[in-house]
């Protein structure tokens, strides 16, 4: 995959507007992938490719009013759909690209990631771009609504022994990109693969 993020911008920016009418029964997946971060009033977390925003509710109901909720996004017409369904106001929404974020160093306690590995144009590189972002101890949750074989047969497609996702896969490649798999789950209603930040 390229440097060009044109593609992704463009496959998203077609399918902002009805986003989630199409997937509306997500929001309890979400809500229990954010759970398993087990985040603590007062906590700071980013959303890194949140699209229309539909973790941001449950992100900031887990930090509390004192803690801190960025939504980061490549694809202006997912954050305008994010602030059409009211969610700017869990979290603020911010145009970037999180292969390069706009955050200093260590200033965050956590990462949420929903559907966002398979959107990586270089995924070791940017996966060591979210653990900068994230103090050591920190934890990153890697989430999609439904497992891999699920959207493998949503997308008529096979899983290949390289997908990404696969468990010694991805635990490989978070391994060398400064993160330590805890946890990791892949069932039919959710994938969910919960990392902390190496020190």
């Amino acid at each position: 995959m390229s440097d060009d993020h044109t593609h992704v911008q463009e496959f998203f920016s077609a399918r902002a507007a009805d986003w989630d009418t199409r997937f509306p029964d997500d929001g309890p997946a979400f809500e229990a992938a954010v759970a398993g971060l087990g985040l603590r009033a007062g906590d700071r977390v980013l959303d890194a490719g949140c699209g229309t925003g539909r973790a941001l509710p449950a992100l900031r109901d887990a930090v509390g009013p004192s803690g801190t909720v960025l939504g980061a996004d490549l694809t202006p017409a997912m954050l305008e759909a994010a602030v059409r369904a009211g969610r700017d106001r869990a979290g603020a929404l911010v145009l970037a690209d999180v292969t390069r974020l706009p955050v200093r160093s260590a200033s965050l306690d956590a990462v949420f990631g929903s559907g966002l590995v398979a959107h990586l144009p270089h995924p070791e590189e940017d996966l060591r771009e979210l653990a900068r972002v994230v103090r050591p101890g920190g934890l990153l949750a890697l989430f999609h609504p439904i497992g891999r074989a699920a959207l493998a047969a949503r997308q008529g497609r096979q899983i290949t022994p390289d997908d990404l996702r696969a468990e010694p896969n991805l635990r490989s490649l978070l391994n060398r990109s400064g993160w330590h798999m805890t946890s990791y789950t892949d069932e039919d209603a959710r994938f969910l693969a919960l990392a902390e930040r190496r020190g």
